[in-house]
């Protein structure tokens, strides 16, 4: 059986690659954000837990960690 094409590739509907290239950055950016945050939860666990830093100041590290990160990440 031969399976040759004779006319165009794309038969549906059309693409809308605007909304397309839109998604996906909004993938990345909350992939990017995603990370940071989880990140700096990891950070701020592993200081009120393993370093001695309790509960608050994990939680002051979480919130400082978080602010800088977003100056940063802008």
């Amino acid at each position: 059986m031969d399976n040759h094409q004779s006319g165009p590739l794309e038969t549906g509907a059309s693409m809308d690659y605007a909304e397309h290239e839109n998604t996906y950055l909004r993938f990345l950016s909350m992939t990017k954000w995603g990370t940071m945050s989880l990140v700096i939860l990891m950070i701020a666990m592993a200081a009120g837990f393993f370093a001695g830093a309790g509960f608050l100041g994990g939680l002051i590290i979480f919130i400082v960690l978080n602010v800088a990160g977003v100056f940063l990440l802008r």
